[in-house]
């Protein structure tokens, strides 16, 4: 198979796909090209897009490669879309997420003492969403279920993975106030 053709096929895989593509997923469509081939040919469509300067970017996410809209066209999309999305999450929402995402895995109970209310519902939420999942039982008394974020979550958030995850103090700068001001809560996630 040329390269050509190869970088077409890849181009396509990515562009259809609903999620992100790992290289070792082309290599087993692509027989006879190896992992190194298969991310160089990605990374010259990641450099096709960029120079063309087309609406779009190909974007290494959760362990695999995506193609999404550049984000400075946001706001002509949103305009494009005028019903408002029904997945947005609530405050109380990501503050779990955020929670879950910091601690992992943690408990409902350890989810409770940070926000300092049930957090029952909310948790269910995230768990239809599938932005969040069951990984288990901790060996403590009533080996109580601990929780961790998914790979959607880490697509939801344009995330590569967890280490990609903002620190307090870019947080701090992010939102333009010192961690002194913030809620506790959001302070409690970072001790």
């Amino acid at each position: 198979m040329e390269l050509t053709e190869a970088k077409s096929i890849i181009e396509s895989i990515i562009f259809a796909a609903d999620e992100p593509v790992s290289v070792i997923q082309l290599s087993q469509l692509l027989e006879g090209l190896d992992n190194d081939t298969i991310l160089r040919l990605i990374y010259d469509l990641k450099e096709d897009y960029d120079n063309s300067n087309r609406g779009f970017q190909m974007v290494e996410v959760a362990n695999g490669f995506h193609i999404y809209t550049r984000s400075e066209f946001a706001p002509w999309i949103r305009k494009f879309y005028t019903t408002q999305i029904s997945s947005r999450l609530t405050n109380s929402a990501l503050e779990t997420l955020a929670i879950i995402a910091y601690k992992q895995p943690t408990t409902r109970a350890e989810i409770e003492e940070i926000r300092g209310v049930n957090s029952d519902s909310v948790i269910r939420t995230l768990l239809e969403r599938n932005l969040i999942k069951i990984a288990g039982r901790k060996q403590a008394p009533g080996k109580p279920m601990i929780y961790e974020t998914t790979s959607e979550f880490l697509i939801h958030f344009g995330l590569r993975d967890l280490s990609e995850l903002p620190s307090i103090d870019e947080l701090e700068k992010m939102l333009g106030m010192p961690k002194e001001e913030m809620k506790p809560e959001i302070r409690e996630i970072f001790r």
